[in-house]
């Protein structure tokens, strides 16, 4: 009896050192200098700081600034004299707008491109061992989902080893960490994004051969066992991290952060949504940070009145689009066992498949809406938002394929009335002022959308967004010399805003998903 009393003790502690040996975030290595900066306000945006690079040893910086600091201390000209402060990606990046759009952007790679990096003493980077692609602006470092879909342009640009190096890199960072985090940075450790992986695998293994699932099979494995965790022990009615399992036994995926604490690029943004909620501050944290791992932060998609940021809920709620990326893992986890001879390993990830597929279609398809959106399993009742995400059943699932088509249609309806502008799909219907909703439009939605639909049969719907998107992403080019993290699909003679920061410019995923689009549908007239 004490030794299986012992074994949880043993278990527990090993857990404990393993979160120990992952490398400190800002908050834990500077502390007090690193609260003062982000609620005084510093710098306009609370990334900055956390992606400041320490001129000396972190110890030494807070020596003295516990010495200096007090009524007449200088915070600004502390941190300006002891860190040197990071520019946007693009900031000595001059674009020429005599080029097209596919010559910029092919251009643009070697902009946006970053070499192994060195380990700095004090710097939330997380070095990488291979080149990758940064999105832009902002954003200095690899995104998880992000970069699938700058893939895609990689692609067509002919760059596969850069793909192949981006995966790499993913795969370094599942077996060092368990996972994929958001980006490569200490602070997102917490959390991971839109599982991908398995998608970049099936892009890569369809230009070098099937031999790429067999080399990236154990860290799909190992990805896997990261959103299941749980899996196993999670009772009916019950959710443990990124594991939902419903009163009738069926066990989904939601979107999670293992930290409770405000996200430390955003402290003081989530210090005071926390505050204004009125709500215990711990729940609001975990529903922020899970919101940041859906990809998707901050949208209505997520509120329990489609209003306001604090009323979010999304870690009550099962997301269709988390699900389909899952099943798709799976069936590609069969198919890397199938390749290796392991027919026994491989039925079991194609029963998983079949039956999160059936589960998809249990709990995600909204009768009363002809969409799949998504369910909360607290109240047991499916949402009523329109969103980009219920389109993707039709990219992933390969069962049934006339009753996806039947589907199809009721969902090509409901977009044309809800969703589609003048510069291509709109991201839900509220304008909430929240960068992804209304008006806004985003180049990976909008992929997964044009795909989806493209898919189930509704080809001219699927080509009328792609024409408008390829129309409006290249005008704005022409107008500024920028391609724009996000657009104003509504009103096309704008760009775009919303959200806790303002437009970014560069744009990684921007630059794959229009490249992608004009090798299929053409260049803009």
């Amino acid at each position: 009896m004490k030794r299986l009393l012992f074994l949880p003790l043993l278990l527990a502690v090993f857990s404990s050192f393993s979160q120990i040996l992952q490398p400190p975030a800002p908050d834990k290595i500077y502390g007090d200098l690193f609260i003062e900066v982000q609620m005084q306000k510093i710098f306009p945006d609370g990334k900055t700081f956390v992606d400041c690079i320490p001129k000396r040893k972190p110890a030494d910086i807070m020596y003295d600034y516990g010495l200096q600091k007090g009524p007449n201390f200088n915070l600004k000209k502390f941190v300006e004299d002891n860190f040197e402060i990071p520019q946007p990606v693009t900031a000595n990046y001059k674009s020429d707008t005599s080029q097209d759009v596919v010559t910029h952007i092919k251009n643009l790679w070697a902009v946006l491109k970053r070499n192994p990096d060195k380990e700095v003493e004090g710097s939330s980077l997380l070095p990488l061992p291979y080149p990758y692609i940064v999105p832009g602006g902002r954003f200095r470092e690899v995104y998880y989902w992000d970069s699938y879909f700058t893939m895609l342009g990689l692609k067509e640009s002919g760059e596969v080893d850069m793909i192949q190096n981006m995966i790499r890199n993913f795969a370094y960072l599942i077996e060092n960490y368990g996972h994929i985090p958001n980006g490569n940075r200490t602070y997102y450790l917490g959390r991971s994004q839109p599982p991908f992986f398995s998608c970049m695998v099936e892009l890569l293994a369809g230009i070098k051969g099937d031999s790429i699932y067999q080399t990236f099979l154990p860290d799909m494995e190992k990805e896997y066992a990261f959103w299941m965790d749980g899996a196993d022990k999670v009772k009916p009615g019950q959710a443990f991290r990124r594991i939902v399992r419903l009163k009738d036994g069926t066990l989904l995926n939601r979107y999670w952060d293992d930290s409770v604490v405000p996200r430390q690029e955003s402290y003081r943004e989530d210090f005071l949504t926390a505050e204004k909620s009125g709500r215990n501050k711990v729940e609001m944290y975990e529903n922020l940070r899970a919101c940041a791992e859906s990809g998707m932060d901050f949208s209505s998609r997520w509120f329990a009145d489609n209003k306001n940021i604090t009323s979010v809920q999304i870690t009550d709620m099962l997301p269709v689009d988390l699900n389909c990326l899952l099943y798709h893992l799976e069936w590609t986890i069969a198919k890397g066992r199938m390749i290796n001879g392991d027919l026994a390993g491989a039925a079991i990830f194609s029963k998983k498949a079949k039956l999160r597929g059936e589960q998809i279609d249990k709990y995600f398809w909204n009768k009363k809406m002809s969409f799949y959106t998504d369910y909360n399993f607290k109240t047991g009742v499916q949402r009523n938002n329109i969103t980009p995400a219920g389109l993707y059943p039709f990219c992933f699932i390969k069962e049934h394929p006339d009753y996806l088509s039947f589907l199809g249609r009721k969902v090509a309806a409901v977009l044309k009335a809800k969703l589609l502008k003048d510069g291509g799909f709109a991201t839900t219907e509220y304008p909430t002022g929240e960068q992804w909703d209304a008006p806004n439009g985003w180049a990976p939605l909008e992929w997964m959308m044009i795909w989806g639909l493209d898919r189930c049969g509704q080809k001219n719907l699927a080509a009328t967004a792609a024409k408008r998107w390829i129309r409006l992403n290249t005008r704005v080019y022409k107008k500024t010399g920028k391609l724009m993290e996000k657009y104003n699909v509504a009103d096309i003679t704008r760009e775009a805003g919303g959200g806790e920061y303002s437009g970014q410019d560069g744009f990684g995923w921007t630059n794959g998903v229009l490249l992608k689009l004009i090798s299929i549908y053409g260049k803009s007239n």
